[in-house]
């Protein structure tokens, strides 16, 4: 986990709560933190009985509760093979049939278009964009969000 989340790269479309550079205190913090979940809504993302990344759903609180936001990150040799629209597919079908969410959401930055393509792929809509609405490596950029509704409730 430590080798391919300590990349720039990857860093820089998520939120500054993840680390870089990313340390082996990091991923040992994060594993302990989400160990023995229930339910589970964090998951590895495993390619040829490799690790690669991770995925998740966030469950929302009070009156979210119904909804979930997913986030996900891939290590950079494995971009670009499908495993993330693989992934995204499969954890919305768990957070939609397991976890009875009907609402799952996401931002994206505005330059993290391969992201966003995933989520298309994956029958997610861009409800808006947050005009300056995330600071990021010192700079203002719009946030596009996604969401996907469960067909159960359309």
């Amino acid at each position: 986990m430590a080798r391919l989340a300590n990349n720039e790269k990857i860093s820089r479309n998520l939120r500054d709560g993840f680390p870089n550079p990313y340390t082996m205190t990091d991923a040992e913090n994060f594993l302990e933190r989400f160990t023995n979940q229930d339910p589970v809504t964090f998951f590895g993302i495993e390619y040829i009985s490799e690790y690669v990344g991770n995925i998740s759903l966030v469950q929302g609180q009070d009156v979210y509760r119904k909804s979930a936001e997913i986030g996900y990150f891939i290590g950079e040799p494995y971009w670009n093979k499908g495993i993330v629209t693989t992934a995204v597919n499969l954890i919305t079908e768990y957070g939609f049939n397991q976890l009875g969410i009907v609402r799952i959401h996401t931002g994206v930055f505005e330059y993290n278009t391969a992201s966003m393509r995933v989520l298309e792929k994956c029958g997610y809509s861009k409800d808006c964009v947050f005009k300056k609405s995330v600071i990021k490596q010192g700079k203002l950029w719009d946030e596009v969000r996604y969401s996907k509704i469960n067909p159960e409730f359309e």
